[in-house]
């Protein structure tokens, strides 16, 4: 029973070297096993403070309002009130199945849950909280790949015509020849264009995110502008000269939008902009994606599949993957060839047929079989 009183523990020993092991051995019994023992911390207090004392000026905002979600609406009413000495793997497990069979989970959520808890943990494990982390002893569903949409050549071609009507088809050009993220190219500013070297520099990306303060969540969102999603993101492209002829053209036009406004205009200093110089966020480059699409009488593909559509003709035109890998700001190499192996399976069968005119495999003449 806990009263709140300390406890006074006597030990006799008949030598110094005798007290001096019995010193030590009470030492280490008092720093490691009262802190585990006398802690009553639930999952659930240790997952706030987790988030506002370690995760909420260190992750991107939009990492920690995916970690914030997870906290809220899916571990804080399941697994809140346990406490976190008392939580197993076992209890994991049956947490992790329940949200793959009754709430159809997909496992890409089941193992970001499971990411988002294990690094909670390890911090209370470092702190001695608990002795070990029961996250790294369950067993997650397998990863699904998921399914590349990539568009014909017939069918790039047919878009790209669509695109001069539209206002917003220099960017689904662009994202074509560069294989950007849509949160990359609405970041874009003219800053990170150099007409000199004729190279595109991604130094930030633009979307909509849910508020920190926001506590209903769901509703309340911003738009931010942030540094790219890692370290890999931030790079340097060349650009095509149908690129730079399609941007210096778009120049021309963002300045007649500012002629005709006057100081009603508003400079951002971003490349995709309205007619009155503010931001085109996501949403909306997304329903003229769309609008263009249905003019080139297309399927409703995401606008992802345009940057899948780019890597895929690189590998068509002999890139290699490293390359591609740099331009795409993969964080490897092995993601790269995993995630298009499609195209690496069809280049080998263009390289076998090739090679099959380096052979004379057509058998000879028949001959008469001599009998001896």
């Amino acid at each position: 029973m806990e009263t709140g009183k300390s406890t006074r523990i006597s030990k006799y020993a008949d030598t110094l070297d005798e007290a001096v092991d019995i010193q030590h051995a009470l030492s280490v019994t008092m720093v490691q096993t009262p802190q585990y023992l006398q802690n009553n911390t639930t999952v659930g207090e240790w997952l706030d403070n987790w988030l506002t004392t370690y995760m909420q000026h260190t992750l991107k905002q939009s990492t920690y309002k995916s970690y914030e979600t997870y906290v809220r609406k899916h571990f804080k009413p399941s697994l809140g009130t346990i406490k976190l000495k008392e939580l197993t793997p076992r209890t994991l497990q049956i947490f992790y199945n329940y949200k793959q069979e009754q709430e159809n989970l997909s496992p890409k959520t089941i193992s970001n849950l499971n990411m988002c808890l294990h690094k909670a943990l390890a911090q209370a494990q470092s702190e001695g909280l608990i002795l070990s982390n029961p996250s790294g002893s369950v067993s997650l569903p397998p990863l699904i790949k998921p399914h590349i949409e990539v568009l014909t050549r017939e069918q790039q071609a047919r878009l790209v015509q669509a695109s001069y009507q539209f206002r917003y088809g220099v960017f689904v050009r662009m994202t074509l020849v560069t294989g950007l993220r849509l949160g990359e190219v609405v970041g874009l500013r003219w800053c990170d264009i150099d007409f000199y070297t004729n190279m595109l520099h991604v130094n930030q990306t633009l979307n909509r995110l849910q508020r920190y303060d926001d506590d209903e969540a769901d509703s309340k969102t911003e738009i931010v502008t942030q540094t790219p999603k890692s370290q890999n993101s931030i790079r340097s492209i060349p650009m095509l000269p149908d690129l730079v002829m399609d941007l210096q053209n778009w120049r021309t036009v963002q300045m007649q939008d500012a002629a005709a406004l006057g100081t009603a205009y508003f400079d951002s200093g971003l490349i995709a902009t309205q007619e009155n110089g503010l931001y085109v966020e996501p949403r909306l480059m997304r329903e003229y994606y769309q609008k263009m699409l249905a003019a080139a009488n297309l399927p409703n593909y995401n606008f992802h599949a345009l940057r899948y559509t780019f890597a895929t003709r690189a590998m068509e035109q002999g890139m290699d993957a490293k390359t591609l890998s740099v331009l795409l700001g993969h964080y490897s190499v092995g993601f790269t060839l995993d995630t298009y192996a499609h195209v690496l399976t069809d280049q080998k069968w263009t390289a076998m047929q090739t090679m099959a005119n380096m052979y004379n495999m057509e058998p000879p003449l028949r001959q008469p079989i001599q009998f001896f």
